[in-house]
């Protein structure tokens, strides 16, 4: 094994930080992007709000999930489905989209999230499905190319 001596006399290899590929970075941006382009679209339609969002005054959706925690998550899924062939990721992909509505009713409960009457929670597994595809092969292409 290689090692080398350093200054302080070890010869540990020295820490190197673990980056984030840009085809994740890349990937959490656009997710970024689509939620709250879609949020903004749905509250505007008045299909949806949230009663409870950092910077009311400013802001009609939550902004905090839309650019902290939808990245995030996504990261979380983009590792997850990272190793598994297409069946699986489709697998992964469509039982996300099936939890999301389930997600969705659990926030209404805590009051983060209210529905216009006429919404329908099929419409949430659907949306997420595509998203979550759209999501994948956006990822699976910027890290093809940066391979």
């Amino acid at each position: 094994m290689n090692t080398v001596k350093h200054l302080n006399g070890s010869s540990l290899q020295p820490w190197q930080k673990k980056q984030l590929p840009f085809s994740y970075l890349a990937s959490m941006v656009l997710a970024s992007l689509l939620g709250t382009y879609l949020d903004l679209y749905f509250v505007g339609k008045q299909l949806y709000q949230f009663p409870m969002r950092p910077f009311s005054e400013i802001f009609s959706i939550n902004i905090a999930f839309t650019l902290v925690g939808l990245p995030i998550l996504v990261m979380i899924f983009l590792r997850c489905i990272s190793k598994l062939n297409k069946w699986g990721k489709a697998g992964v992909i469509l039982f996300v989209s099936l939890l999301m509505p389930i997600f969705e009713k659990f926030a209404e409960e805590l009051g983060w999230f209210v529905h216009a009457d006429g919404w329908k929670h099929l419409y949430t597994c659907f949306g997420y499905l595509l998203f979550l595809t759209i999501i994948t092969v956006f990822y699976e292409g910027m890290a093809k190319r940066n391979s």
